[in-house]
């Protein structure tokens, strides 16, 4: 008998969580342009809201929001390097229906406005690469658990 059957068998409830979990991160990654909500998600896997902030956030290490918003300026930091938009629109292609809600998450998250964002990459292409992956560096990511272990 393998030493795992006991443990599939209690981890059967979390593993579907996990399996939502992903499908839900997965549809962030796609449609992060497009009006998302925590509750839409929620319920687009029939979970409460309450109950998907949770597990994301112990599966995850951030709220399904912030990874909303993370992955929102991640792309506007995209867009920020082209010069062809202004900076209602990069808030515009990036999913954010405030302006004020963009410059004030990107400062948060990126450590500078996003007009100061875009002056820095137009110089030194370094700086956008180094902000780049520190806002969109890895995420904490417990999905497989190690079985056995106690």
């Amino acid at each position: 008998m393998s030493p795992f059957v006991g443990a599939r068998t209690h981890l059967g409830p979390r593993l579907k969580d996990l399996v939502r979990l992903r499908r839900i991160r997965d549809r962030i990654d796609r449609e992060h342009a497009r009006p998302l909500d925590v509750e839409a998600l929620a319920r687009g896997e029939d979970m409460t809201t309450r109950h998907l902030s949770r597990e994301f956030r112990q599966a995850y290490g951030r709220s399904p929001y912030d990874y909303l918003m993370t992955r929102r300026i991640a792309r506007a930091m995209l867009l920020l390097r082209r010069d062809d938009l202004s900076l209602p629109e990069v808030c515009a292609e990036a999913g954010i229906s405030s302006l004020e809600t963009f410059s004030t998450r990107f400062t948060e998250l990126v450590g500078m406005p996003p007009s100061t964002y875009r002056r820095e990459t137009a110089r030194s292409p370094r700086t956008c690469r180094r902000v780049t992956s520190t806002v969109t560096g890895p995420i904490r990511n417990r999905e497989a658990p190690v079985l056995g272990r106690n």
